[in-house]
């Protein structure tokens, strides 16, 4: 079932979220959630904070810059960055929490991360592209950060502004 998105300004996007130690039913459920979510809103990434759920996980469904589309969800998710991160691509980003707004963000072109699927094995997604910043993306969520907090305090302002939501 999907559910509504959680906007910026809402204290649990701002604070680093608690791993999973469930791999129960409910894990099952909220992913299966979260994708009916991220698809509803149009998104190619959506994180449990962005739904109000307080757990490390988040689903993608989006293609890297050699065209393979990727659908994937990762529990409990560690960033690897290429190193050092000196290849950084600026680009647009936006946000569901967000809604309406881009700004250019520099990210890395190539991040991985590594992590657990829903049945508690070991999973590993490589990306590259627009799969690499949308990895990053997500997994900033879980740390409590938005793409928002990227920006210059004045470009930060503005577009929040702009979608009308607390400065």
């Amino acid at each position: 079932m999907a559910h509504p998105i959680t906007m910026y300004g809402t204290p649990v996007l701002h604070q680093k979220t608690k791993p999973v130690t469930d791999f129960g039913p409910e894990l099952r459920q909220l992913i299966e959630d979260m994708f009916a979510s991220m698809a509803q809103a149009q998104g190619v990434g959506l994180a449990a904070n962005q739904i109000g759920v307080d757990l490390q996980v988040f689903v993608v469904d989006c293609p890297d810059d050699t065209g393979k589309h990727v659908v994937a969800h990762i529990v409990n998710p560690k960033l690897e960055l290429s190193a050092p991160p000196r290849n950084l691509d600026v680009g647009e980003e936006g946000c569901l929490s967000v809604p309406g707004q881009v700004a250019e963000v520099a990210r890395t072109e190539i991040a991985s991360v590594t992590g657990l699927d829903m049945n508690g094995d070991p999973i590993r997604i490589d990306g590259t592209g627009t799969l690499a910043r949308c990895l990053q993306h997500e997994y900033d969520h879980l740390q409590g950060m938005m793409y928002v907090d990227r920006l210059t305090t004045k470009e930060r302002k503005k577009v929040l502004a702009a979608a009308s939501l607390p400065r």
